[in-house]
C-alpha cells in the first residue's frame, strides 16, 4: 500500500481522494464554498498556504482553496494518462474499494473505465462498471430529485443550479462551465415554441444578471435545484411553482447545447 503523503510545494499535479471537498474563496473553514470537488477529479496545484491548496480544476478552470489533506499527488505523467483513462460515475449510490477503504460516491465522480483502475500508484475498484448513460439529460437530472439546495454545492448532498446542470451534461461527455452566467453563452438561442428535452433555460433579476438555470423537457416541465431539486413547470414569463402558486424566476433565455 503506497503511504496517503500530504501533498508537497513542489508537486504541482493532484486529483481529489475523497467523495466531495469544498472548494472555497480563502484559505479558511469560514469562507465561502464556491464549489466542490468530486472523487478522482484531476486539479493542477497553485500554491500551498499551511493546510490550504489553491487550487485550479482542469475541466472547467475554476479556482479556489481546499483542504491539503483531501488530494493526493501525481506526475504530470500520471495527471495525462488519468485524463485519458477516467470516466463519471452515473449510479446514485456507488461504493468503490480504496486502500484506504470503502468510499461511497456521489453520481459525477471521476472513476476509470475498467472496473479496476489506477491514479498515479494508488489502486481502485468498482464492483460494476459505470456505462454511460443513454437517458436524456432530464431523466438523468432526477437522480438528484429532493436533494437540498446547497450554494456551491455538486453532489447528492447537496447542489445549487448550475451545479446540478454541469454535473447532468458531464454525465453525457459535455463539459461546460461552472456558473450560469457562464453556462448562458454556449449555445444556439431557442424560441419558446420550440423547445426539446435537454434544452437548458436561464433565469435573469430585475438587472438583467442571470442568477438561475435548469433542464427542460419537451412538455413544458423544467428541474433546477431551487430549496430542492424539484421539477415544475416553464412559462412564457418563467418558472410556475405550483406549491406557492407564484412564479418564482422570470426566463431569460433558452439554449441548445448539444
Amino acid at each position: 500500500m503506497n503511504k496517503l503523503k500530504i501533498i508537497s510545494s513542489e508537486q504541482k499535479f493532484a486529483f481529489c481522494m475523497v467523495a466531495t471537498s469544498p472548494l472555497r474563496s480563502e484559505a479558511k473553514d469560514s469562507a465561502e464554498m464556491v464549489s466542490q470537488l468530486l472523487f478522482g477529479e484531476p486539479i493542477h496545484v497553485k500554491q500551498i498556504q499551511e493546510n490550504w491548496i489553491e487550487v485550479e480544476t482542469y475541466f472547467d478552470g475554476y479556482s479556489g482553496w481546499m483542504d491539503r489533506k483531501h488530494v493526493l499527488a501525481i506526475s504530470e505523467k500520471e495527471m495525462r494518462k488519468w485524463l485519458n483513462e477516467l470516466q463519471y460515475s452515473q449510479f446514485s449510490n456507488m461504493s468503490i474499494l480504496t486502500q484506504w477503504g470503502n468510499q461511497l460516491l456521489t453520481p459525477g465522480s471521476f472513476i476509470g473505465i475498467e472496473s479496476n483502475f489506477s491514479i498515479g500508484d494508488f489502486s481502485f475498484s468498482t464492483p460494476e462498471l459505470a456505462m454511460r448513460d443513454v437517458s436524456s439529460t432530464f431523466e438523468i437530472a432526477q437522480k438528484f430529485l429532493n436533494t437540498p439546495y446547497l450554494w456551491g454545492g455538486k453532489s447528492i448532498y447537496g447542489i445549487d443550479c448550475s451545479g446540478l446542470v454541469q454535473t447532468v451534461l458531464r454525465l453525457k461527455s459535455i463539459n461546460i462551465p461552472r456558473d450560469a452566467f457562464q453556462q448562458q453563452e454556449m449555445g444556439d438561442d431557442v424560441e419558446f415554441g420550440n423547445i426539446k428535452t435537454d434544452d437548458i433555460a436561464f433565469f435573469s433579476n430585475n438587472d438583467g444578471k442571470i442568477i438561475h438555470v435548469g433542464i427542460l423537457n419537451q412538455h413544458g416541465k423544467i428541474i433546477h435545484a431551487s430549496g430542492r431539486v424539484r421539477i415544475d413547470k416553464l412559462t412564457q414569463e418563467g418558472i410556475w411553482n405550483e406549491d406557492f402558486e407564484t412564479l418564482t424566476h422570470s426566463l431569460a433565455s433558452i439554449k441548445r447545447l448539444f
